[in-house]
């Protein structure tokens, strides 16, 4: 696959998540965001296992690369999320949703560092300039004037998080290369701490009943969720971190046009418009450097 087809799937995969956003915001119409949580990953889960016969092999399940799969999952989505909302909770999701969006820095860093890739000054500003879009997109609004200091690194903590997830899931393909049996591996990983947790929470929740089909909501998201997940592994394949993740990292704007023109529930603001100016040149950036 070239760096052409990289950059093609990671696109694919901003657009997928962004759109999966908007869906999971309908199903959260009809119950909480612990039942979406849990709903959504089990359609993710399906994704993978009722299509694995056509692309998992018996051999992938004995190498061990498949440890390198289990620890992204281990981290991602499943750590990587429940950091980010312990931050909104104590930072506000303004500036909690502000941090969060350096994802493509520590990429960038441990791209360099770790994995030994390049980057250059186009690639660079690139993700600079996506980083600092993706602070615009943020919605104005008040943030928390008493938290303390420790409570930055929770937002952080998510960034790094989901940076290194996608490492490890570069370095697992480079041994099995099958972008399917990742997130397979990673998918069902998050899945199974998602049920411990909520076994180990004790508390009592109500049955999910199929009679309220907007449950049905998470599980498309799901499954989007799970198609974008393959888009991103197929990306990470053969294209560098440090290209993909900032590209990926843009599905905030792409959840912000689909909310304003296919949903009609968002107003594109003159932030908005300013992050479309920048965000669009800096992709086109990325892929020329």
């Amino acid at each position: 696959m070239s760096l052409d087809a990289a950059i093609l799937f990671s696109l694919i995969s901003a657009t997928l998540f962004g759109l999966s956003e908007q869906i999971l915001n309908l199903g959260l119409r009809h119950a909480d965001s612990r039942t979406g949580t849990m709903l959504s990953l089990s359609g993710s889960a399906a994704f993978y296992w009722l299509t694995a016969p056509f692309f998992v092999e018996a051999w992938y399940w004995l190498h061990p690369a498949v440890l390198i799969f289990v620890a992204a999952g281990l981290v991602r989505p499943f750590l990587s999320a429940n950091l980010a909302l312990a931050g909104t909770r104590y930072l506000g999701p303004t500036l909690a949703a502000t941090i969060a969006s350096t994802s493509p820095f520590f990429a960038a860093l441990i791209g360099v560092f770790w994995l030994e890739e390049s980057l250059t000054w186009p690639l660079a500003i690139g993700t600079f300039v996506i980083v600092a879009a993706m602070g615009l997109l943020v919605t104005p609004g008040r943030t928390k004037a008493d938290w303390p200091l420790w409570s930055l690194t929770l937002p952080l903590g998510a960034a790094a998080i989901r940076a290194f997830g996608h490492a490890l899931s570069k370095v697992g393909l480079a041994f099995v290369p099958s972008a399917h049996f990742s997130g397979l591996a990673s998918v069902t990983v998050s899945l199974l701490l998602a049920l411990l947790t909520e076994r180990l929470r004790g508390e009592a929740r109500p049955r999910i009943s199929w009679r309220r089909p907007g449950l049905l909501w998470f599980v498309l998201a799901g499954l989007i969720n799970g198609t974008s997940l393959l888009s991103l592994n197929t990306a990470l394949k053969t294209g560098d971190l440090i290209v993909v993740a900032p590209i990926v990292a843009a599905a905030p704007f792409v959840s912000l046009i689909l909310s304003r023109y296919l949903f009609r529930a968002e107003v594109l603001t003159r932030r908005g418009v300013v992050a479309l100016l920048l965000i669009v040149p800096a992709v086109m950036l990325i892929a020329a450097g």
